[in-house]
C-alpha cells in the first residue's frame, strides 16, 4: 500500500527560513508599523530584505499563520465549559465609503473572526454569525451590544437564550478594536476590501 504523500511545504520556493518569514509577518501585523519600518527593523538584526518582500510575505503567509493559530486555539477552547464570545461592529472608511467590520473575540480578548459588510442589518449580522459558528462551534454565551440586528439574527439561528447584553459587558471586544485603529492610522486608511478583511483578524497573530 503506498504511503500517503506529505503536504508540500509552503516555504519550498523561498530562500529565507520559515523563522525569518514568521518574524517579519508577526512584526508587520502585530504592531502599527509600515512596510519600510519592518524593513529597517529587521535590517538592524542582520536581515536584508526589501519592503516589497514584506508585503509579499504578509499577503502569502499572513492568512496561513492566522489560520493555524486559530485552529489550535479553537481546538483547545471547544472543551472549555465557560467559553464566551463578544461580538461588535465598527465603522471603517474604505476608499471614502463607510463600511462595517464585524468582529468576534473570546473571553480572553483573542480575535476569532472578522467580516466586512456594507450594511448593518439583520442579513449582515446573520452572515457574520453563521460564518463564526460554522468555523468555531457554539459557545456557552454570546455578549453583544444593543443592536437589534443581533437579536433578529440569533432568533433565526435559534440561540437567542445565549445572548447577553449589558452596558459595559462588551468592553472586551471594544478594547480589541484599539490595535486595529492604530493600524488604520498608520496605513492612512484602507483602499482594498481584501486588506481590510485580513487586518480585521490581526489580533490573532
Amino acid at each position: 500500500m503506498p504511503r500517503p504523500r506529505k503536504p508540500a511545504s509552503p516555504f519550498r520556493y523561498f530562500n529565507s527560513s520559515p523563522e525569518v518569514i514568521r518574524l517579519v509577518v508577526l512584526m508587520y501585523v502585530r504592531f502599527p508599523l509600515s512596510l519600510r519600518n519592518v524593513e529597517d527593523l529587521v535590517f538592524e538584526r542582520g536581515i536584508d530584505i526589501c519592503h516589497e518582500t514584506v508585503r509579499l510575505w504578509w499577503n502569502r503567509f499572513g492568512p496561513l499563520f492566522a489560520g493555524d493559530i486559530r485552529r489550535q486555539r479553537v481546538s483547545r477552547m471547544r472543551g472549555f465549559r465557560h467559553w464566551r464570545w463578544h461580538l461588535d461592529e465598527m465603522y471603517v472608511k474604505l476608499n471614502g465609503e463607510m463600511v462595517y467590520l464585524w468582529r468576534a473575540v473570546d473571553h480572553e480578548g483573542e480575535v476569532l473572526e472578522s467580516y466586512v459588510t456594507r450594511t448593518r442589518d439583520k442579513a449582515a449580522a446573520l452572515a457574520f454569525m453563521k460564518k463564526a459558528l460554522k468555523r468555531h462551534g457554539s459557545p456557552e454565551a454570546i455578549t453583544t451590544d444593543g443592536l437589534r440586528s443581533y437579536r433578529a439574527a440569533m432568533n433565526e439561528l435559534g440561540n437567542r437564550d445565549k445572548q447577553e447584553v449589558g452596558r459595559w459587558a462588551n468592553n472586551r471586544v471594544e478594547n480589541s478594536h484599539l490595535p486595529f485603529r492604530r493600524r488604520e492610522r498608520a496605513m492612512l486608511r484602507f483602499r482594498q476590501m481584501k486588506t481590510l478583511q485580513k487586518l480585521g483578524l490581526s489580533g490573532i497573530l
